[in-house]
C-alpha cells in the first residue's frame, strides 16, 4: 500500500494510498497535492458473538465423494516463479561484512560510515514466520551531512535480479541520529533506469521511474523495523537500484541490515493450511446411544454436512447493486454479512442540516433481513476533515457538540438492535476533526454514548493501511495506543477494524500486524477488503494471500469485502464478478476457498457406535441411514482444544 506522501508535522501523510507502483520521481516525489485520497469508503464490554453464517451449497474438498475442487494455488504460475530464488537477499553486503562495498551516497555532501550497535538493543525481525526470527548484525550505515530529504544512500541492483510479477519484501531497521528532536519519515524506493548516485530526474530533466517500496517513522535512540512490499510489471530495461531517503536536512539516518527478497507464497500457503487446521477445526466424536452389533446402528451409513460457519464473510452493498440479478446471486450464495457503502454515513443521512433521510438504509436493511444477512453499521462519524459535510464544519463549537449528540440519538434510537457492529468514528489515525473542535475526550464520549443508546452492539475502531506496513501514520503500535487511550477514558471498544484496501500484499507483514493487534484481546475484522491488480490471475493470488492470513489467525473473526462486481466498486481492477455477470479468476478463487473451509464427511458407524471426523467450527446436520429409515439431527462445533464428544439419540 504505497502512494504519494506529504509532510504532516514530523511525518508524512498519504495523498493517495494505492498508487500504481511506478512513478516519475522528480515530478511526483516533490509535488504537494491537496486532495482527498479516495471519494468513497472510505474487551471491556460484552462483544456480540459471531452469528451463524450460511455457506455455499457446494460440497467441500474433505468430502471424499465430492468432485475435486480446482486447486487454489494453480495460478502460482502467473507469478513467473519458476526462475526465482525465494528468500535470497537481493541487496549485497547487507550486514556490512565488507564495509561500505556496494553502497553509495545520495547527495553532494552526504557521507557514509559504518558504525556498530549492540544487537540486543535491536528488536528481532520476523522474516517468514515466528520460528524464523532474523537476528540483527549490529552493524549499520550512518548517513550524515544530508542536505535535504532526497539525500541518503543507494545500491545498484544487478540486472535480472528483480523478476516481473513477483512480490518482493523490504525489511531492515531504520533509526535517526541522536540530534533528531522528533520522529521523521524515512522511505525505501526502487529506482528503475539511470545510473545510481545520480539525482533522480537525471541529466536534461529525464524522469527516473520509482516504485515506492516502504516507509517508516524513525526516531532518535530507537530502531524501527521497516516493512515494505513491491512488485514490478516488467523487467527493468536499464538496471535498478534501491534508495533510502527521507528526514529533513541535517538529520542523520541509520540503516541496518536492509534486505529485499522474493516471497514464496506457495510455501507460505502450506504453513497457513497447517495453522488453519489448528485454529479453525476440531476433532468430533458422534456417539449413538444404544448402538451395538444388535442395534442396527453399527455399520449404518452416515453423512455429516456443515450448514453454517462461525467465521463471517461479508460484502458491501448499495441501492444500485441490489437491483443487479448477478450481484444478488453471488452475494446471497457466498456472503453471510453485509455493510452499506455510504448510506449510513452522516453526510448521506443528513446532507442538509435538519433534513434527515433514512430511506436508503431502511431499504438496504429490509433487503438484508429478507436474505438473513446481519449488517455492520458503517459509520456513525468520520474523523477525516474532508469527509465531514460543510454545514457541520460551519457550526460553532457549542452547536457542533449538539449536532454530534443529535446524530447519535437519531441514528441509534431508530436502529437500536439492528446493527451487531458499529464503526463509531472512522479513521481516527488519519483524521482529528471532532477532536480538534470538541477536545480530546470527544472520541471516548462517542463510544460511551453509542453503548448507552444501543448496548447490544460491538463498537469498533476502523482504519486503513495498518496491515500493510507502509504507512508511518498507521502502524499497529499506533493503533494499539489509540485503543488503549480510548479504553483508559472509559470507551467500551469492542473490536478492531482493518479496512484492508491492499495492493501487492505480503502475508508475513499482515500476520505480524495481526499478531500485534491480538495483544489487545479484542476481535479483529477485515472490514473493507479489496485487492487491486489489473492482472486477474495475480488478483486472485493476492486475494488468497489476504484471506488465508486472516482465516488462519485466531484473533480474526470476519472478513468483509468492499464490493466484488465490476462497475460497482470504489477501486478499479478489484472485482470478482465481471459486469456481464461472469465470475473471474478472483471470484472463483474466493468460492474455492469457501469450499475448502467447509467440512463434509461420510462413512459408517463403528462397532462401538461412534463416528469420528475433524471439522471446521460451525453448525452441522448429520444424516443417518438405518434399516428402519433415515434420521436427521443438528449439532454445532464450537472452538475448543479437546475433542468434542456429542451424544446422538436414535
Amino acid at each position: 500500500m504505497h502512494g504519494l506522501w506529504r509532510r504532516c508535522g514530523g511525518c508524512f501523510e498519504p495523498l493517495q494510498y494505492f498508487a500504481t507502483g511506478v512513478r516519475c520521481a522528480f515530478e511526483l516525489l516533490r509535488r504537494d497535492l491537496d486532495g482527498r485520497p479516495f471519494p468513497l469508503y472510505i474487551r471491556p464490554a460484552a462483544v456480540i458473538p459471531p452469528q451463524p453464517h450460511r455457506t455455499t451449497a457446494a460440497p467441500a474438498s474433505d468430502d471424499k465423494h465430492a468432485p475435486p475442487l480446482p486447486p487454489t494455488v494453480s495460478a502460482m504460475a502467473c507469478s513467473c516463479a519458476h526462475d526465482v530464488v525465494f528468500d535470497a537477499n537481493v541487496i549485497r553486503n547487507s550486514a556490512l561484512e565488507d564495509g561500505l562495498a556496494g553502497w553509495a551516497p545520495l547527495g553532494a555532501c552526504t557521507e557514509l560510515s559504518v558504525r556498530h550497535e549492540e544487537p540486543a538493543r535491536v528488536p528481532t525481525q520476523t522474516i517468514n514466520d515466528v520460528e524464523d526470527g532474523y537476528r540483527p548484525s549490529g552493524r549499520y550505515i550512518l548517513v550524515a551531512g544530508r542536505g535535504g530529504e532526497e539525500d541518503g544512500l543507494c545500491q545498484a541492483i544487478p540486472a535480472g535480479a528483480l523478476k516481473p510479477r513477483v512480490t518482493y519484501r523490504v525489511a531492515g531497521w531504520i533509526g535517526l541520529g541522536d540530534g533528531a528532536a522528533e520522529e521523521h519519515a524515512v522511505r525505501v524506493n526502487i529506482r528503475l533506469g539511470g545510473d545510481e548516485g545520480e539525482e533522480e530526474g537525471g541529466e536534461g530533466g529525464e524522469c527516473a521511474l520509482v516504485v515506492e517500496a516502504g516507509a517508516v517513522c524513525a526516531e532518535a535512540g530507537k530502531w524501527t523495523e521497516i516493512k515494505g512490499v513491491f512488485r514490478l510489471k516488467a523487467s527493468p530495461a536499464s538496471g535498478a537500484g534501491v534508495h533510502v531517503q527521507g528526514a529533513p536536512a541535517g538529520v542523520d539516518v541509520k540503516v541496518m541490515d536492509l534486505q529485499v527478497f522474493a516471497t514464496d507464497r506457495k510455501a507460505r500457503f502450506k504453513k497457513l493450511r497447517k495453522k488453519t487446521d489448528k485454529v479453525r477445526k476440531r476433532d468430533v466424536v458422534l456417539k449413538f446411544a444404544g448402538a451395538g452389533a444388535s442395534s442396527g446402528v453399527s455399520g449404518a451409513s452416515i453423512r455429516v454436512m456443515q450448514m453454517d460457519t462461525s467465521f463471517a464473510f461479508g460484502a458491501c452493498i448499495n441501492p444500485a447493486v441490489i437491483q443487479e440479478p448477478a450481484f444478488v446471486d453471488y452475494f446471497t450464495k457466498h456472503f453471510d454479512w453485509a455493510v452499506f457503502e455510504n448510506e449510513l454515513k452522516w453526510y448521506h443521512t443528513e446532507a442538509v442540516q435538519g433534513q434527515l433521510n433514512y430511506a436508503d438504509p431502511d431499504a438496504l436493511l429490509d433487503f438484508c433481513d429478507r436474505h438473513g444477512k446481519p449488517v455492520r453499521g458503517h459509520c456513525i462519524f468520520w474523523a477525516v476533515d474532508r469527509m465531514v459535510q460543510k454545514w457541520v464544519k460551519d457550526l460553532p463549537n457549542d452547536q457542533l457538540a449538539a449536532a454530534v449528540q443529535g446524530r447519535l440519538t437519531s441514528l441509534l434510537t431508530r436502529y437500536a438492535g439492528r446493527f451487531p457492529h458499529y464503526d463509531v468514528n472512522n479513521e481516527m489515525l488519519h483524521g482529528t476533526f471532532f477532536q480538534d473542535r470538541l477536545g480530546d475526550d470527544v472520541n471516548a464520549f462517542m463510544f460511551k454514548e453509542t453503548a448507552r443508546l444501543d448496548p447490544g452492539a460491538a463498537l469498533f475502531v476502523n482504519d486503513y493501511n495498518v496491515e500493510g506496513g507502509g504507512d508511518p501514520n498507521a502502524t499497529p503500535e499506533k493503533y494499539i495506543a489509540q485503543v488503549n487511550a480510548l479504553m483508559e477514558k472509559g470507551a467500551p471498544v469492542g473490536g478492531i477494524g482493518l479496512q484492508g484496501h491492499v495492493t501487492n500484499p505480503a502475508g508475513e507483514i499482515i500476520c505480524d500486524a495481526l499478531d500485534k493487534l491480538a495483544t489487545t484481546d479484542l476481535p479483529v475484522w477485515l472490514t473493507e477488503l479489496d485487492v487491486c491488480e489489473s492482472d486477474v490471475c495475480l488478483r486472485a493470488e493476492d486475494l488468497e494471500v489476504v484471506l488465508r492470513e486472516a482465516y488462519a489467525h485466531p484473533a480474526v473473526e470476519g472478513v468483509v469485502l468492499w464490493g466484488f462486481m465490476q462497475g460497482h466498486m470504489w477501486r478499479q481492477d478489484a472485482c470478482l464478478v465481471n459486469s456481464d455477470g461472469t465470475i473471474n479468476d478472483a471470484g472463483q478463487r474466493f468460492i474455492n476457498l469457501r469450499q475448502e473451509w467447509t467440512s463434509h464427511a461420510r462413512g459408517k458407524i463403528d462397532s462401538d457406535g461412534n463416528f469420528k471426523f475433524r471439522g471446521y467450527h460451525g453448525s452441522y446436520v448429520v444424516q443417518l441411514a438405518t434399516a428402519t429409515g433415515k434420521m436427521h439431527k443438528a449439532f454445532s462445533v464450537d472452538k475448543g482444544d479437546t475433542p468434542l464428544v456429542l451424544d446422538m439419540d436414535v
